[in-house]
């Protein structure tokens, strides 16, 4: 994009005019990844408790991933795009770097896989709520489109494993 600094002004426009969107913003960012993190490890002691053997692929799958992501991250190590480009974020972040993939979207996602693998309904109102923090974090302005797509789309395909095993 040649322009990142002027599409995301347009994108966030009515945000920046609306105190009450922009409080929302935050709410949905935060409380989602504090949703996530919290419902995992419920899942993990229902599978633990009704499925002990299954629990290990449960824990294998979203960890190893996870460490991929992240070796992704730091390797790649590119900039944000509050670093990049003249830009005001509208979600406080301090990072620099290691802005693609996003960890939050592929955490949320991975998360939602598993619950999906388990429950079709819950799973999908989880990945739906997956998808409004991949927006949050492009609309915060700490990550760009491509950064939240790759982080869904590593989920994915790794939670697509727990489906076949």
């Amino acid at each position: 994009m040649r322009d990142y600094a002027r599409y995301y002004e347009a994108i966030t426009a009515s945000l920046r005019t609306s105190p009450s969107r922009l409080f929302l913003l935050n709410l949905f960012n935060s409380s989602i990844t504090k949703l996530m993190y919290l419902i995992y490890p419920i899942l993990l002691i229902y599978i633990a408790w009704c499925l002990p053997n299954r629990l290990l692929l449960y824990i294998l799958i979203p960890g190893l991933s996870f460490s991929v992501v992240t070796f992704i991250r730091k390797s790649v190590n590119q900039a944000r795009p509050y670093e990049a480009w003249s830009i005001d974020p509208l979600l406080t972040k301090e990072t620099a770097g290691q802005s693609m993939p996003s960890r939050h979207v592929f955490s949320a996602t991975m998360i939602s896989m598993c619950f999906l693998s388990m429950n079709l309904c819950l799973g999908a109102v989880l990945l739906i709520l997956s998808a409004i923090l991949a927006i949050c974090r492009v609309l915060g302005g700490v990550h760009y489109p491509k950064d939240v797509l790759v982080g869904m789309l590593i989920a994915i395909l790794a939670g697509s494993l727990l489906l076949i095993f």
